[in-house]
């Protein structure tokens, strides 16, 4: 099964739940008027794309139904299709989807609370990357917890990649120190190192991250660097307050968005780049090593709607 056939599968929920919805509603009206924006606004809403996005879609959708004095609904879905593509397609931003990893090594940073999928999307990540034929080196930097560093280490030694771990409670920034040098030393092309997600202790939180940067920093000065925040699509608006607390603390240059196959918010995706102006760069529709692939937003927004 092809990514775009998976990611159809992953956003059924959502899909079924409220975007069929919205495919009903254009074939329902005879014409395009009020009502049925109003309507629109609704179901737009119920999917999570939140009321501040779904004001935007909207309102840009009255201004196209006014410009291009459309009256026939198969008209105004284009439109709305057109618009929501528009939403979230960072193809005029220059991180767009695409990592920026061309130093050797380059350094990928991956934070998240517990329980978002943050360690099986590493082992994703890094899966894809040695895919396309670099070599990855992962780091057990999130060392307050035991079951990260195993579950690190079965993920790992499944797709096939090499792991640097201390001891639990060993200090993060030794682990990475370690990482650096074992990377430079066996020359891999990418380094990610998984980080502890304690937002409920931003202060410790950001002077984790600041330790860690230092030594990166020090280590290897003008290296490529990535900081990407996992987020569980399944929380809804929450995952959007999430990142909102996470970039006050890191400087995120994109969004890893998992647990897409098990929620019907799936609209989350427009809330979260309109709120945070991230750009989302991977998203996972299942739990298998290949469910994970770099962001398109025209793919996205055709497997809501086809």
């Amino acid at each position: 099964m092809g990514f775009f056939e998976k990611l159809k599968a992953g956003l059924a929920k959502t899909k079924d739940a409220i975007f069929k919805q919205v495919d009903n509603l254009f074939k329902m009206f005879v014409k395009v008027d009020e009502e049925m924006l109003e309507e629109l606004e609704e179901l737009l809403i119920a999917a999570d794309v939140g009321a501040a996005s779904a004001d935007e879609i909207i309102s840009r959708l009255r201004e196209e139904i006014r410009e291009n004095r459309l009256t026939d609904p198969a008209d105004a879905r284009d439109a709305l299709y057109a618009i929501l593509r528009e939403m979230i397609d960072e193809s005029e931003m220059p991180e767009n989807r695409q990592l920026k990893i061309n130093t050797k090594p380059s350094v990928i940073l991956v934070i998240g609370v517990n329980g978002v999928g943050k360690t099986t999307s590493i082992a994703k990540i890094a899966k894809l990357l040695k895919g396309e034929g670099k070599k990855v080196l992962i780091a057990a930097a999130d060392t307050f917890r035991a079951a990260a560093i195993d579950q690190l280490v079965v993920w790992a030694d499944r797709v096939g990649v090499e792991l640097i771990k201390h001891s639990e409670g060993s200090d993060p920034a030794a682990v990475v120190f370690d990482a650096v040098g074992a990377a430079k030393n066996r020359g891999a092309d990418v380094l990610i190192i998984d980080t502890a997600g304690r937002l409920h202790n931003k202060k410790n939180l950001m002077d984790e991250l600041s330790k860690i940067d230092r030594v990166i920093n020090r280590e290897l000065p003008g290296a490529d660097r990535e900081t990407l925040l996992v987020l569980d699509a399944t929380t809804g608006q929450n995952a959007v307050s999430q990142a909102k607390e996470f970039k006050n603390a890191a400087s995120i240059t994109g969004l890893v968005l998992t647990k897409l196959d098990g929620t019907a918010k799936g609209g989350i995706v427009f809330s979260i780049r309109r709120e945070l102006g991230i750009p989302v760069k991977f998203i996972c529709v299942g739990e298998g090593a290949d469910d994970l692939e770099r962001f398109d937003a025209a793919q996205f927004v055709s497997a809501l709607f086809e």
